[in-house]
């Protein structure tokens, strides 16, 4: 079966290993997408939002940061998936943006104290 881009599976797996040396990965072993751990996100406040208000432009600093994320965060206070969404930047460690209502900063010192309680318990 040739699919709509006119290439079969066969044949982009062969011109995968030309251009790059190696065969394209087997996708179908790859996990699939479970729905019930994504629906969430289509109840969020910031759904019809741009994403300039949750992500940052380089070079973004001071005061005009410090609005934007107190703009966001307001949102995400009257989001009713406040607590899905900071669970899941939490467990991904998203990088970038503002999720569940925490800025990048604020994530990492939760994952640092989380860190630091797990090691001191391990001791």
């Amino acid at each position: 079966m040739t699919p709509q881009n006119g290439i079969a599976p066969v044949e982009l797996e062969q011109l995968m290993a030309r251009l790059y040396g190696c065969p394209m990965a087997e996708i179908s072993r790859l996990p699939k997408p479970i729905a019930d751990l994504w629906e969430w996100q289509y109840s969020g406040a910031c759904q019809e939002l741009p994403t300039e208000m949750f992500f940052h432009p380089d070079g973004e600093r001071g005061p005009r940061r410090r609005n934007r994320e107190n703009a966001a965060k307001a949102v995400c206070a009257a989001c009713p998936v406040i607590q899905e969404c900071r669970e899941h930047a939490l467990s991904v460690q998203e990088p970038y943006g503002i999720w569940g209502g925490l800025t990048e900063d604020e994530r990492l010192a939760i994952l640092d104290r989380k860190t630091v309680a797990s090691i001191s318990h391990a001791s």
